[in-house]
Formats: C-alpha cells, structure tokens, sequence
C-alpha cells in the first residue's frame, strides 16, 4: 500500500513513473465520473471511492492487496491547497482490515507546488514558471506496518521529505549566481527600496554588486570578512558582492557590546570590515562607538568606495548583465565556489550564553530561502518589508537573501523599532509581507500613531525568534484585523524551521486545510521534521509527550566557528540523519503542530518540581488583565528550596494581590513568585529578545540588595 503527500492533479502519473510495478490508483468518485476522463481511469484500473468511504470501495481495496498487487492512495484525500501536509485520514486502516501479510510504503512527492498542476496562487505560479527547469523528486521510505496510525505515518512522511530536498538542493546553485539568475530574468523590475528615497533595480544592482565586489579589494589570504550595515539597498549590495568574490560574510552585532563584537572579530580573523559614515553617525547618536568596537581591523566606508566606482564601469557592468548569458557574466566576476562552502557567519544572540559563530552554508541559505518562499506563497506582486538588522539570522535569510532569491522588492528601513517609520514605508509603497520578532510587532499595537490604515495592504504577517504571547497577538489581532502568524526556528536553522500559516479552503467541497493552530509555531517546512526525544536518552517519546525538540534539515547549520566540541555536542545522527538538538521543551499535536512549553534552561527547580518560567509569566499575564505589562521571571538561589522565583516587572506589582489573583485561578502554588522587583526596563539584545544572562544578573543583584 503506498501512502503519501498529495500536491496536485498529476501525483498519480509521478508515482506511477517512478515505481516499476503497475500501480491500482484510489480516485475521489466525484472526480473518477467525469465523463471525459472515466473511460481513461477504467484502463487503468483506478478504483473509485465515495468521500464517506464506502464499503464496496474499500473491500475492493482489501482484496486487490491480498491478490498481491500495488494500491496507491493519499491519506489526505484532497490535493493541499498551502504546500503542507494536511490532515491524514485513517480511512486507509480499514481498508487493510484483517491483512497479516503486507506493508506500507510511504512516499513524499516534491517539486510539482508552484505549477498549473497544483492550487497554488496565481502568483505562486507566475513566478516558478519563470525558472527554467523544475526537478521532480519522489522519495519512497521503508516499509513499515500495515497498521501504522495516522499520526506516525505523517511523520515517516516528514522525514522523507528531508531525502527529497537534499536531494533537489543539490541541483541548486550558490547564493550569488541564483540571485543574478533571478535578477537577470526581470532587470527592470525593483529589487530595493529605501526609505531614506533611494531605488535600486535589478540590473542597477547586479552593477553595482559587480563593481563593488572589485573595488573592496578585499584581502586574497583572508576567508572572512566583516560587515556593520543595517537593512538597505547597500547592505545586499555589500553583502552578495562579498560572495561573489568567494568570501564568507560575518554580519556584526554592533549592538551586543564591545566585548562581544571584538570576541566575533578575534574568533572569525576579520581583518576587514564594511560599513557605512552615515550609519556610523546615527550610532553615535545612540551611544554606540564604532570605531571602539571595531579596533583592531580595516574600517572601510562604502560611501569612500563608491565614490571611487567611475560611472562607465556602472554602464559597462550593466550592458554586460543584459547582453552576456548569466553563467558567462558569473565567470567574468565571481568566483567558483560551492554549495557546501560557508557563505555567512552569524553569532548566536548571546541571549543564554557568551555569543557562538555559526557557520552557514550556501546550501542551507539557498534551502530555506526556498522552503520559506514555498510555504508563504510568495507572488509576483509580492514585496517585503526588511526592518530586521542583517546580523540577526531572521534578517539576513527572510528580509534579504530570500526576497533577492526570489525577485521580490525589499522595502528597507534601518530601524525595526522605529514602528512609525517602518508602518509609513509599509502603507507609502503596499508592503504585502512583515516580519519581525514578537516584542517588535507589540510596539505596532501600542503606538497610537500606527493607525490602522497604515498595514492594510500586508497580506501576511508572521513573528519569530521568540515567543509569541497572546496579549500580543490578541492587541494586534484587534487593531489592524491581521492574525499574526508565529514561526519557530534558530540561527542554527538558518533559521526557520516551522510556521503557521492561513488556512486554505477547498471550494469543490468547503474543506478547510488547516494551516494554522493557536497555541503552537506550526507544522515543519517542507524538507524539515522534528522528533521529540527523552533529553538523556535520546529515545523518541509519544506524540503529545514533552520532550527535548530535535530538528532535521537542510537548513541545519555546518557548525560551531572553530568548536568542533560544541558542534558534536548539538548535532547528532539518528536513523542515517543529521538532527540539531534545539535546547527547546515541546510536544507534537497529533497533527504534527509544534507547542513549545520552554528552554530548558528556562525552569526552576522548587521542591524536586521542574516549573516553566514561561508558564509563570503566562499565569500572571492572564491574572493582571494588563496586555502593557513587560514582565520577565527569572530563578535563583534559594537555601529552603533549592530555587526561588523572582518577578522583574517594569510596572509596580504588590505581591500578595497578584498571590490572591493567582490562587483564585486555580494556580499552583509553585507556580506563584516568591518575590516581586520593579526595575526600570527588562534588558533586551538588539534583535528585541530578552538579554537572559543580564536579566539573570539583574535579578541577583537587585535581590541581594534588597536582602
């Protein structure tokens, strides 16, 4: 019996191809009727059946199975209508009532989403059409139980999708040459906005990549190489002309600190680093010293470099990208690299611990880009909003490389929390997509000047890096009448690994594919699976049961800068796979939806019970009825329990109140802090997560004095 995805009209005939045994097809009978095409099912000997699975159609299927021949049918009974798997039905078990002797082979089916062929969008559609090939990929596993439920199967199916995209990814090609494929397609079309008034096309930036990438004589003996933009025009620029050259890409966090910014620099050997005067001037303004923090390396300012670009290299460059085949244009400026090289080097938000340098490939960029643009539909008439600074792995992924990757404009702003800045260059040129972390998206519910009118336009906006709370969503929800959609993910995922998205509804039969579960950070992208495991063990546990989150993908990351210990430390090999273990608590719903309960280091431990933190801040939240409270907890020492919780609140908070609020509730008493600090502001790292490592000594500190 083989079991799989169903991702448009004409699954049957891939699978048919790629199997070599003659295969009996199970067809919705509303479809087997159609008068034009029934004669043609009956040659094949497609087996219909009604949507109520009646009893005649699977007895059929039951005994074609004990006559020995092969049954394919899609457990989903519908074609998907968002690129995901949706819901799998257990009709099939009963199909294979009473067998004993059989298997189940399943399948995963990639590559026919985004064609005439599936209910992708339109606009989906317009632009796959554009490439010039597509590789259709069907990846059969091994065989497994008749009997396997439903949940388990969509699991095995999961897994296989991550066979099928290693094997597309490798028919990929590097971030630099994708991107001038791509560019070269519609050189007339828009590729980046600034809201400061300046416009790039496509072939204006192909030129200036060209140019640029020559005239930032970058070292020959050093791989690594420093850049300090925020989101624009000039940090893609900078960015794929460092690739070009062959060069790795160290985006800096220039908002992490002297210590942390000179530890990336001595770590990654950077000697040179790009920046911009202008940038450095509105650091300076915030109290960020450039020059401080990059001691020690050639400072280069992309301003001096311009200037020195005479105009007709420009025109050169640009004739040349029109006239030239693109591999020939690639050949006479770029260099020879490969998939697997390193393309960027991220370091970790140091929101836990002391920063790590994170190697990404140009295969695990160019794969997300692709699974991301997959699961958001991206359209033709799509256009990004890229507020996320480029040193943050969201940034450099989903509101840089991916919208280049895939010929949508970029509308940059250089300041994510300047939430009037970014919601007037939103409704100025129609941005369709936002994205940002969940503290940022907060502040557009809360500014009053933010009106409604300003996001009309976003068709989608998801939130990552960090939980997603619900007095969030639900102030966001209320004023702009947009849900907010929370994905989940790490720099070490390149990032994303998983996402909500809108429901889809089928009008044949007004089924709704469900895309999105409050609650969770979705089901995994295509070519990405997670598996829940005992933490010690390392033994997958039940769906439903809370364990450590491991993620399998091509987005997973090539490894530690420099920590081949630290590496082996977090991925590890399961089943012939590579798995990266998250750090993360969690469990699957039996619709394959993650929930995410906590970090692992996230929890107290108060009289041998283990207690979320997260859990703590969600009871209180609700408790206070104050969707402006900015609250954080935190554990520490404690010579009676071994741990105590400690509230941090911005606002003042009394603690027997919230005690009572909270035992009315029905809150464990565990579960209530045992101290109560108003501080001035809860610390934030510049991507918007909490500072946990700060917050932590925050708490000591302020607690002793208190003592």
């Amino acid at each position: 019996l083989l079991l799989g995805n169903h991702i448009s009209w004409i699954d049957w005939a891939l699978v048919q191809i790629a199997c070599p045994r003659p295969i009996r097809f199970v067809m919705l009978r509303r479809i087997y009727d159609t008068w034009y095409l029934k004669p043609f099912f009956k040659v094949f000997g497609v087996v219909p059946i009604s949507s109520g699975q009646n009893k005649d159609s699977l007895k059929t299927i039951n005994d074609l199975l004990k006559a020995g021949e092969m049954v394919c049918l899609f457990p989903e009974g519908a074609i998907s209508r968002n690129g995901h798997l949706g819901k799998f039905h257990s009709g099939y078990l009963r199909a294979v009532d009473g067998l004993t002797d059989g298997v189940i082979i399943p399948f995963y089916l990639r590559g026919l989403w985004g064609s005439t062929f599936s209910r992708a969008d339109t606009g989906l559609q317009e632009a796959r059409a554009r490439s010039i090939r597509r590789d259709l990929i069907v990846a059969f596993g091994k065989p497994i139980s008749l009997q396997t439920p439903p949940d388990q199967l969509k699991q095995k199916i999961f897994d296989l999708s991550i066979s099928a995209w290693e094997s597309y990814s490798g028919s990929l090609e590097p971030l630099p040459l994708a991107w001038m494929r791509t560019a070269k397609r519609a050189p007339s079309h828009i590729s980046a906005i600034d809201t400061s008034g300046n416009q790039l096309t496509n072939r204006q930036m192909l030129a200036a990549c060209v140019c640029f990438g020559k005239a930032m004589k970058l070292h020959s003996k050093v791989q690594n190489v420093g850049l300090v933009l925020p989101a624009s025009g000039a940090a893609g620029i900078a960015t794929m002309a460092t690739m070009l050259k062959g060069k790795t890409v160290v985006q800096l966090n220039y908002t992490a600190g002297e210590e942390a910014v000179q530890s990336a620099i001595e770590a990654a050997d950077i000697k040179q680093v790009f920046t911009s005067r202008q940038f450095e001037t509105k650091l300076a303004a915030r109290g960020i010293d450039l020059a401080s923090l990059l001691s020690g390396t050639q400072v280069n300012y992309l301003e001096d470099i311009r200037e020195n670009i005479p105009k007709w290299r420009l025109i050169m460059a640009a004739t040349q990208s029109l006239v030239l085949p693109i591999k020939w244009f690639y050949r006479l400026h770029g260099r020879k690299m490969q998939l697997d090289d390193p393309a960027a080097i991220l370091f970790s938000s140091g929101s836990e611990s002391k920063p790590k340098g994170i190697v990404l490939s140009h295969r695990n960029i160019i794969s997300n880009c692709k699974q991301i643009s997959d699961v958001l539909n991206t359209r033709t008439d799509d256009s990004i909003m890229a507020c996320l600074p480029p040193f943050h792995s969201f940034g450099l992924t989903v509101t840089m490389i991916m919208p280049m990757i895939e010929g949508i404009p970029m509308i940059c702003h250089p300041d994510p929390t300047d939430t009037l800045g970014v919601a007037q260059a939103v409704a100025k040129h129609k941005a369709t997509i936002l994205l940002g972390t969940a503290t940022f998206l907060g502040l557009y519910a809360r500014n009053k000047k933010v009106h409604p009118l300003m996001l009309e336009s976003l068709r989608i906006v998801v939130a990552g890096a960090e939980k997603l709370s619900e007095p969030v969503r639900r102030e966001f929800q209320l004023k702009f009448n947009k849900p907010i959609y929370e994905g989940y993910g790490a720099t070490e995922t390149t990032p994303v690994a998983s996402v909500n998205i809108p429901d889809s509804i089928d009008p044949s039969d007004w089924k709704v594919q469900t895309g999105s579960m409050p609650g969770t950070v979705g089901m995994p992208l295509p070519g990405t699976s997670f598996k829940i495991v005992d933490p010690d063990t390392l033994q997958e546990l039940p769906i439903g049961d809370d364990g450590l989150i491991l993620i399998s993908g091509n987005q997973v990351m090539l490894g530690y800068l420099n920590d081949q210990e630290k590496t082996d430390q977090v991925i590890i090999e399961l089943d012939g796979m590579r798995w990266y273990k998250s750090g993360d608590k969690g469990h699957l719903t039996p619709e394959g939806f993650l929930v995410i309960v906590d970090r692992f280091s996230r929890f107290a431990k108060i009289g041998g019970e283990m207690i979320s933190l997260a859990t703590v801040e969600g009871h209180i939240l609700e408790a206070l009825e104050d969707d402006t409270c900015v609250i954080a907890a935190v554990a520490i020492a404690d010579a009676r329990k071994g741990e105590k919780i400690v509230l941090l609140s911005e606002q003042p908070l009394e603690l027997e109140p919230l005690r009572k609020k909270l035992l009315e509730s029905n809150v464990a008493a565990l579960l209530i802090p045992g101290a109560i600090v108003t501080v001035q502001e809860i610390p934030k790292l510049g991507s918007g997560k909490t500072n946990y490592p700060a917050l932590n000594e925050l708490a000591r500190t302020v607690t002793e004095a208190n003592d």
